[in-house]
């Protein structure tokens, strides 16, 4: 279980004495809690990259020191290359059913919008429920795209100049000359201004969040008030139908990435304002996917694993997260707070309750692990990966 932009002080057995996270806390209480946690970028796409392939973002080329480190847009042609190996696809190989709900972010199609070569079903994972891209501001009703603001400032003023240009010589043709080639040039400079800021950023919503099952799109946009639940059905439906076999469950929490969700249930209950109500339904939802695994009998066969694939995102204000002592957060890759996370293994009867491990462990340490566990052997044609501590 992943929680998208959690900050390590935001959970209560980690430190928090304000946001109530019961749940969370007994799965720490009943496992093993890893205090030197880190993840492998500071940002959702390479931090993710990272952690499916076990290796460096800057080896899957999702890596980035420029302006723009993760993927914007659904309909590029970035993402998780096709020639990497998940560790998904090793425990396919094990006889794994495999399976992800929630969020993706590592890209969709190359060259075809669906020949899908980004896309979880081609990196291993048998079923896939849930948004393949991110959450923006603009996924919520009246939300601002809030990206690449500068260059939409740009093409706004770009813009206004070339109608200003127009317009004079139009309704003032004594003022300036402008002959009426020049006019239409300037007019269609103009039209395709506006289309290139208009459809990217202004369809922000109708592009990117949208909600699809296997390869298929189920909602565009995706409904933020009834997502969480479909997400928790989804989830708790793919381990009763699989039950009865070895399965994998990425369980990738839309939570608490910003816009943050209004839920009925939760809305006005924390202390915290509304990210301490979206932290609280987080536990919530952790607490019914453990609560599935042991309605099934599940419980020790099953190893759970919790945390964040970043450090919060402290620049929300009262939106974000809190790094703890920590300094910096999510965006911020020179400070540990946008590296520290939350670890917590859990397995019982496999695993000491209660035990806290001091030695820095890693998201890219999940991979090998795994495959140890399944009894899958590690990619002989690229660098070693090391295993979480015993």
């Amino acid at each position: 279980m992943m929680v998208d932009d959690l900050g390590i002080g935001d959970i209560g057995c980690f430190g928090n004495h304000t946001i109530r996270t019961p749940n969370i806390d007994r799965l720490a209480s009943e496992g093993v809690k890893l205090t030197q946690h880190l993840s492998a970028a500071p940002l959702c796409t390479p931090s993710r990259a990272a952690f499916m392939t076990g290796r460096y973002a800057l080896r899957t080329g999702l890596g980035s020191t420029g302006r723009v480190q993760v993927l914007l847009f659904l309909a590029g042609s970035g993402g998780l290359p096709p020639s990497e190996i998940t560790f998904a696809k090793l425990l396919q190989k094990q006889g794994y059913t495999t399976g992800i709900v929630g969020k993706w972010h590592l890209g969709l199609s190359c060259e075809h919008r669906d020949d899908f070569c980004h896309h979880p079903n081609n990196h291993g994972f048998d079923f896939f429920y849930g948004i393949p891209f991110t959450l923006f501001s603009a996924c919520q009703a009246g939300g601002d795209s809030g990206i690449l603001m500068d260059l939409q400032d740009l093409l706004q003023i770009i813009l206004a100049g070339l109608l200003g240009l127009i317009l004079l010589g139009t309704l003032f043709p004594g003022a300036i000359k402008i002959s009426k080639s020049l006019l239409t040039i300037l007019g269609f400079a103009a039209l395709l201004c506006f289309l290139v800021w208009f459809i990217p950023f202004r369809l922000i919503q109708t592009w990117n969040c949208i909600l699809m099952r296997d390869q298929e799109v189920v909602e565009q946009p995706v409904n933020l008030e009834t997502l969480n639940e479909r997400i928790m059905r989804e989830a708790e439906g793919f381990v009763e139908r699989n039950k009865g076999r070895p399965f994998l469950l990425f369980l990738s929490f839309a939570h608490v990435h910003t816009p943050l969700f209004k839920t009925e249930r939760f809305a006005g209950k924390s202390k915290h304002g509304s990210y301490g109500d979206n932290v609280e339904e987080v536990d919530w939802m952790v607490g019914r996917m453990v609560e599935t695994i042991e309605r099934l009998g599940l419980k020790e066969k099953t190893l759970t694993y919790f945390t964040s694939d970043h450090g919060g995102h402290i620049e929300e204000g009262p939106n974000g997260g809190w790094n703890e002592v920590h300094r910096g957060g999510k965006a911020m890759g020179g400070y540990e707070g946008g590296i520290r996370v939350p670890g917590i293994i859990s397995w019982p009867g496999h695993l000491e309750a209660g035990k806290e491990v001091a030695e820095v462990t890693s998201l890219m340490d999940v991979f090998p692990t795994l495959v140890k566990l399944a009894g899958g052997e590690l990619p002989q044609d690229r660098h070693n990966h090391k295993h979480l501590p015993s």
